[in-house]
C-alpha cells in the first residue's frame, strides 16, 4: 500500500492524469460507479507502433488510478472501421483489390491479405492480437458493430436535434467551397457501400431521414442501424457522448478536432472528458509515422530486438515530446530500462513513483541484478562471433562463472535478442577504420600496454592504463578521439563500450588478438 503523502507529492505524468481526471469528473464518476478510458484506432492501414503507444500509457494512467480510488476502471478500444477507405495502403499485397474498393466502409472491402472478411476485420484483429501479447485490459468495440445494431441510435437522434448547432460549429471552420456541401451525416450509399460525402437538401426530424443531393438524384437516407455514419469530428463527440467517456488521450495533430468535438458535446448535454495531447511518433527522417506509409519500425521488429516491457518503457518517457521510432533507437532504450531496475533496487517509496519501470510493471519492479548493457552485450555478439544463444551464454559464463539463465530471465532474453539485432541491423552496416601508420603506432602503444594487464584486474585500473596509453600517443588534448579510434577499428563504429570493463569481461589476450586482427 502506497502512503497517501506519496502519492500526493508525486509529479509522475499517470498520477498527474489520474487527479485531473478525478477533480474533473468528480460528480459523473460518482453518478455512474466507473471510470471510462478510450483509445480510438482508424484500421485504414496496419496498425503501427504509435497505436500501441496510446494503449500502453492509457493502462499505465489506469495503474494509477487504482492506486488513487476504489473506482472500477475500463477501456475501450475503439475501432472506426465505418470509415470509407480514401487512400490504398503503401504495406499491403493485391492492391488492386482495395482499388476496386475504394469509397467501401473498411468493414466492406475484401481483406487483400485473405484472411479475414474484410480489411477493417483483417486490421481490427491484427491490432488486438499485438494488445493481447502485452496482455493489455481492454474492451474492443467496433464503429460498424455499433452503429448497424443500433447502440448509437439514440445518441444520432440527439446529433439530429441538434442539427444546425452543430453545424454553426463546424462551418466556421471550413473554406467556403467545403461550406457548400457539409454535412455532418454520411449517407452509406445502398448500391454501391460507397460512404458518400454529398450534399444535404431536406431533414425530416420526426422519422430520423435525411433527403441528400447524389449527383442530381434524391438520395433518402435513415441516420439510424448504419445506413449514415457521421463525420470524424461530430462523430467523436457522439462516441464520447454515448460512451460515457471519462478520458482519451491522442496525437497533438488532433487538438482542433478536440475543440470542436468539444464544443459539439457540450451542445448536446453532456461535459467533455478529460484529454491528453501526446506529441508524434516520427521515423528516422523525422517524418510522422503513417498507417498508409508503414514508415518506422513496427511492432513485430521491436519484439524482435527487444523485450515488449523496454517498449513501454519508451512509451512512457516524455509523452509531450516528439518520438522518433526507428531500429536504432532500440539498444539505448534497453539499456535505460535495464538502468531504471537498478536504480529502483534503492529508492524510496516517492522516488519509485517517478521511477519509469514502476509503471511498466505496475508497481512491481524486478529484482533481478544486471550482468551487462544490452550495448555491451551487442559488442560481445560481434567480438565472439556468437551465432545462437547456447554458444553465447557459453561465452558469458566463461567469465561471469556463477550465472544461471534461471536466475536471469531478462539478460537471457537479452542473449537472443542482441544476436537477431546484431545481424538484422548492425552486422551490413558496419565501417571498420583502417588507421594510418600514425593511429597504427598507437594501437601498438596500447597493445603493448595490454602486455602488462591480467584477467585479474579490476575494469578501472585497466580503464586508468588505456587513458595514460592514448595521453601518451598523441591524444592528450582530446581523450574522445582516442577512444573513438579504437571503437572504429575494432568495432566499426564511433561509440563502444566502457574498454576496462570490455577488457575484463572479455579477456586481456582475447582483446589484444581482437585489436592485432584488426590493424594487419
Amino acid at each position: 500500500m502506497i502512503k497517501k503523502e506519496n502519492l500526493d507529492k508525486t509529479s509522475a505524468w499517470p498520477f498527474v492524469e489520474a487527479k485531473k481526471i478525478l477533480r474533473e469528473r468528480k460528480s459523473i464518476i460518482e453518478k455512474k460507479g466507473k471510470i471510462t478510458l478510450q483509445t480510438g484506432y482508424g484500421p485504414s492501414g496496419l496498425p503501427h507502433i504509435g497505436t500501441f503507444g496510446e494503449v500502453a500509457r492509457t493502462s499505465m494512467l489506469v495503474n494509477a488510478l487504482k492506486h488513487l480510488t476504489d473506482f472500477p476502471t475500463e477501456i475501450i478500444t475503439f475501432s472506426d472501421d465505418m470509415d470509407g477507405l480514401r487512400k490504398i495502403p503503401d504495406n499491403v499485397p493485391n492492391k488492386e483489390i482495395l482499388e476496386k474498393n475504394l469509397h467501401k466502409s473498411l468493414t466492406q472491402v475484401p481483406d487483400p491479405f485473405n484472411k479475414y472478411g474484410s480489411f477493417g476485420e483483417h486490421n481490427n484483429e491484427k491490432l488486438k492480437t499485438f494488445l493481447d501479447n502485452f496482455n493489455f485490459k481492454y474492451d474492443f468495440k467496433s464503429s460498424t458493430k455499433l452503429y448497424k445494431s443500433g447502440f448509437f441510435n439514440p445518441t444520432l437522434e440527439i446529433i439530429l436535434e441538434n442539427y444546425e448547432g452543430i453545424m454553426n460549429i463546424i462551418l466556421p471552420t471550413l473554406g467556403k467551397e467545403r461550406q457548400k456541401t457539409y454535412c455532418p451525416f454520411l449517407p452509406i450509399c445502398p448500391d454501391t457501400n460507397h460512404v458518400l460525402e454529398i450534399p444535404m437538401k431536406e431533414i425530416n426530424k420526426k422519422k430520423s431521414e435525411i433527403i441528400f443531393d447524389n449527383n442530381g438524384k434524391d438520395l433518402v437516407s435513415s441516420i439510424l442501424d448504419g445506413h449514415c455514419k457521421l463525420q470524424w469530428k461530430v462523430d467523436w463527440a457522439m462516441r464520447w457522448f454515448a460512451l460515457d467517456v471519462d478520458f482519451e488521450m491522442y496525437g497533438k495533430d488532433l487538438i482542433e478536432s478536440a475543440i470542436l468535438s468539444t464544443k459539439i458535446i457540450k451542445l448536446i448535454g453532456k461535459k467533455n472528458p478529460s484529454g491528453f495531447a501526446y506529441e508524434l511518433f516520427l521515423d528516422e527522417k523525422g517524418e510522422k509515422i503513417s498507417k498508409s506509409k508503414g514508415n518506422g519500425i513496427t511492432i513485430e521488429q521491436w519484439l524482435d530486438y527487444a523485450s515488449p516491457e523496454s517498449l513501454s518503457l519508451y512509451m512512457y518517457q516524455n509523452p509531450k515530446r516528439a518520438k522518433k521510432l526507428y531500429n536504432k533507437i532500440v539498444p539505448k532504450a534497453v539499456d535505460e530500462y535495464l538502468e531504471f531496475i537498478e536504480k529502483a533496487k534503492t529508492q524510496d517509496e516517492l522516488r519509485l513513483l517517478m521511477n519509469p519501470v514502476w509503471h511498466v510493471h505496475n508497481g512491481k519492479v524486478p529484482k533481478e541484478n544486471m550482468i551487462m548493457s544490452f550495448s555491451m552485450l551487442l559488442n560481445l555478439v560481434e567480438t565472439s562471433n556468437a551465432d545462437n544463444k547456447d554458444l553465447l551464454w557459453k561465452f558469458v559464463k566463461k567469465y561471469k562463472i556463477n550465472i544461471s539463465e534461471r536466475e536471469h530471465p531478462i539478460f537471457n532474453n537479452l542473449v537472443g535478442y542482441a544476436i537477431k539485432y546484431f545481424n538484422d541491423v548492425i552486422k551490413s552496416k558496419k565501417k571498420y577504420k583502417i588507421p594510418d601508420e600514425k593511429e597504427k603506432k598507437a594501437l601498438m602503444a596500447l597493445i603493448k600496454t595490454l602486455d602488462g594487464c591480467n584477467d585479474k584486474m579490476s575494469p578501472e585500473d585497466i580503464q586508468t592504463l588505456i587513458y595514460s596509453t592514448g595521453k601518451d600517443n598523441g591524444y592528450s588534448e582530446n581523450l574522445r578521439d582516442w577512444f573513438r579510434l579504437i571503437y572504429e577499428v575494432v568495432f566499426g563504429d564511433e561509440n563502444g563500450p566502457r574498454m576496462g570493463f570490455f577488457i575484463s569481461f572479455f579477456g586481456v589476450k582475447e582483446t589484444k588478438d581482437l585489436i592485432i586482427n584488426r590493424i594487419k
